[in-house]
């Protein structure tokens, strides 16, 4: 298990829709610290960023509190007892939105995205084995009001998966 920093913007924002926090070089260069180890301590960060420990404490806390970043423990589903993952599209008919909360409700669902495209939802879950994905998604996904039909992709070897895009 290790320690990485999940940048992450509101979806408002990622998509032009809101106005997101203003984000100086300082902070970005904190982020990208914190990217490349969530357990970097603060005065090392201070020293490369050109801050005191207490301003980059203080600016972490601010960038934690409006939801610019969270800091979190990214482990190996396998490793943790979760040996089936799967990515599945679902097709709504009706208000999309009510069926991403339901969706993003569910435990098992670790990212859930509303997509222009072929399927109007992307959700990626991650469950115990064959029979817990089947669960969740006969009996739970596709009894939602306004689910059309679902198509599932199992995943088979997960060959990357990062959070180091930076700040770019």
């Amino acid at each position: 298990m290790h320690s990485e920093v999940v940048a992450s913007r509101s979806a408002e924002s990622r998509t032009g829709g809101g106005s997101s926090p203003a984000i100086d070089t300082v902070s970005l260069a904190i982020i990208e610290q914190l990217q490349e180890d969530g357990r970097r301590p603060y005065a090392a960060i201070g020293k490369a960023v050109g801050l005191s420990e207490a301003a980059v404490r203080q600016r972490v806390q601010k960038l934690l509190d409006q939801g610019v970043m969270q800091i979190v423990a990214v482990t190996d589903p396998l490793t943790v007892g979760f040996r089936r993952q799967a990515m599945v599209g679902i097709n709504v008919e009706g208000d999309v939105e009510q069926v991403a909360d339901a969706v993003t409700a569910m435990a098992e669902c670790e990212y859930v995205v509303m997509t222009a495209g072929s399927f109007d939802l992307m959700v990626e879950i991650v469950c115990e084995d064959d029979d817990h994905l089947l669960d969740v998604i006969n009996k739970r996904i596709r009894t939602l009001p306004g689910v059309r039909s679902t198509e599932s992709f199992v995943y088979l070897k997960l060959k990357k998966q990062t959070y180091m895009w930076g700040t770019r």
